[in-house]
């Protein structure tokens, strides 16, 4: 039975990997989660596996990559009454073995829609819960990655195809076929997954500027460290699978665990020296349970407001929720 003063909390992507555990730990500290979910029995199954309280968890099906479905959960959610005290925007698809641009019911290249765009329909739906949240400081929590920002060491690594959304060039022509990156340049399967968590950070620093001052609402995104071996690394080649993990382990040192990614999850969501809104949190000697949270800097890519600006105006575009001009 849910409590009427337990705060509750929406996990995108809550049936494996870093969405699971953040359940796990937001769970042990007396949080109800919304295990927002494509495939609900598979969260049931990894939920009860990892011995997780059934009446500590609710099932929501979501699809991020429909922009109808997610309307339909924003509905659901809303005419269920309850209060909303924190979003995770967690859920992501990574498919760098694509050759052509695979697609939304929209249209739109299916690793923005789902990271990128259906998150972006998701926050803003669900802004007016958490206005009315029961904690003082509701929060909205978003995952990023290294490889989307160039400040941190790993993300100086030189990798082919680093994240780089350009002008918007492809988002301004409509991001409808032929149309399938962010910069209007040829398809690249990966880049595609980067551009996307790329524009996650953005949007994070853009609803920190417009919302943060009026309602109080902390947004801030986090990288946790490398979880190498999570289902989103599914579709990558299998010597890929094999390697990463050592790879980051003994060579990078930004391997984390799970459970450890989980938990920092949640610290984010729920400790009290994560109130701070704007913020990109990282973690110092990442493998180490006990590191030292900081704010770590952002790119130039990520702190351009101009940029961020047209982002949002054009996202909001194209999930309907501004006419086209």
């Amino acid at each position: 039975m849910l409590s009427t003063d337990q705060p509750i909390v929406i996990v995108t992507g809550a049936s494996s990997g870093v969405g699971l555990h953040a359940t796990h730990a937001l769970t042990r500290r007396g949080w109800h989660v919304v295990m927002a979910c494509r495939d609900l029995a598979k969260a049931e199954a990894a939920a009860r596996g990892l011995g997780i309280v059934a009446d500590a968890v609710s099932l929501m099906k979501i699809d991020l990559g429909s922009l109808a479905s997610v309307r339909r959960f924003a509905l659901a959610f809303q005419a269920s009454g309850r209060s909303l005290d924190a979003l995770v925007c967690n859920a992501a698809v990574y498919l760098p073995l694509l050759k052509e641009p695979a697609r939304s019911p929209e249209g739109y290249e299916i690793s923005v829609a789902t990271n990128h765009l259906g998150h972006f329909l998701l926050m803003n739906l669900l802004l007016p819960n958490l206005r009315r949240a029961t904690l003082r400081r509701p929060r909205l929590v978003t995952l990023g990655t290294v490889t989307a920002n160039s400040e941190e060491f790993g993300g100086k690594v030189p990798i082919p195809a680093p994240a780089d959304i350009g002008n918007l060039e492809g988002l301004e022509a409509g991001f409808r076929a032929p149309v399938a990156m962010i910069d209007g340049k040829p398809f690249k399967a990966g880049k595609a997954y980067k551009d996307s968590k790329l524009c996650n950070m953005i949007i994070s620093r853009e609803l920190h500027r417009r919302f943060h001052a009026e309602t109080g609402i902390v947004f801030n995104t986090l990288y946790p460290g490398c979880v190498a071996e999570t289902a989103l690394f599914r579709n990558a080649p299998r010597l890929f699978q094999r390697i990463f993990p050592w790879f980051q382990k003994n060579i990078t040192k930004g391997y984390v665990s799970q459970p450890l990614s989980g938990e920092r999850v949640a610290q984010v969501v729920c400790d009290p020296e994560f109130q701070q809104s704007g913020v990109h949190w990282s973690w110092g000697n990442r493998q180490k349970a006990d590191a030292k949270p900081f704010a770590q800097p952002l790119s130039a890519k990520a702190q351009d407001d101009r940029r961020g600006r047209r982002l949002w105006e054009l996202s909001e575009t194209l999930v309907g929720l501004r006419a086209a001009s």
